[in-house]
């Protein structure tokens, strides 16, 4: 290809000061460093990711900013990129002028002076982290999703979620097999019953309670319900407010759970009594001497009670 040096480089800007305000004007950090690994040129943005201005930059290598681990693996990448001239792109961690370590990416490139001989790197930062964080979370949330539907399938207890349209977004065979067989073979054909719409399933007092929960945004209702001549105990519990709820279902025909449940509930009611004796004694004041030594022996007692 011929063309005229001269009308090529008439095209270019030589104007030292115009350069340094068009890279300010990126918003990402960019720097350009010589074969010694120096610092030679930043704009505005890496400036302000370093935390530190360009005068204290200009002359250092990245061993006066960075931990020696990290710096080390700059300085190693660096040298692959001038043994194999190209573009390098990489993952790595920066810590900032505050202390605090981000995901970032480079992007880098050799640069050639006018003998065509590499005369440094310049490249790109692109801070990820906030990328990275929302990729562990949701990760997290995957591997806590698939560790919850497991222990669903081993509860007995019958357990739905549904969305804020009455939508299955998961349940559990115990669930299915309260509700008759017609529901236990839609489970066997479809895992969990996801995205079967939960009023086609119970009947509409259960649908009705979920609904009723995701209106008000209340973080929980129970009920005890007659259905298909059993006794089922609802519990209805928020999970995302006016979004997701779940219901947790127990057969109380079964004689352990009624056992279970006629404790629970005992217990229950119990406390609230004890709390109530103690707010007599309070208003009839410390001389009631009686009603003190009657509270003691219900509080031994009732201690008695939980311990077995």
């Amino acid at each position: 290809m011929i063309y005229d040096e001269k009308s090529f480089h008439e095209g270019m800007i030589d104007d030292p000061e115009l350069q340094q305000k068009i890279i300010d004007a990126l918003p990402i950090p960019i720097f350009y460093r010589d074969k010694n690994g120096i610092y030679k040129a930043c704009n505005k943005a890496h400036e302000d990711f370093i935390g530190k201005p360009k005068e204290q930059i200009i002359g250092k290598t990245v061993f006066d900013f960075q931990p020696l681990e990290i710096a080390e693996i700059y300085a190693r990448r660096d040298q692959e990129l001038f043994d194999s001239p190209g573009n390098q792109s990489y993952e790595e961690k920066f810590r900032d002028g505050e202390g605090v370590l981000h995901d970032v990416v480079f992007n880098k490139a050799v640069i050639r002076d006018k003998n065509n001989e590499i005369a440094g790197i310049v490249g790109s930062i692109f801070d990820i982290t906030e990328r990275k964080k929302a990729e562990r979370k949701l990760e997290k949330a995957k591997e806590a999703s698939v560790i919850a539907s497991v222990m669903m399938q081993k509860i007995r207890a019958g357990i739905v979620i549904v969305d804020s349209d009455l939508k299955v977004i998961d349940s559990n065979p115990s669930f299915a097999q309260m509700f008759g067989e017609e529901i236990e073979e839609l489970f066997d054909t479809i895992p969990g019953l996801h995205g079967a719409d939960f009023r086609e399933l119970v009947p509409e007092v259960v649908s009705k309670m979920l609904a009723s929960l995701l209106s008000s945004g209340e973080n929980l209702i129970e009920r005890d319900l007659k259905i298909q001549n059993k006794l089922l105990h609802v519990q209805v519990i928020t999970i995302y407010k006016n979004r997701v709820v779940g219901a947790l279902i127990r057969d109380m025909s079964t004689p352990s759970l009624v056992r279970e449940e006629i404790i629970s509930r005992a217990q229950r009611v119990n406390k609230q009594n004890l709390e109530t004796v103690q707010k007599i004694a309070f208003l009839l004041g410390e001389n009631a001497s009686l009603t003190e030594e009657m509270l003691n022996s219900i509080i031994e007692s009732y201690k008695y009670g939980e311990d077995e």
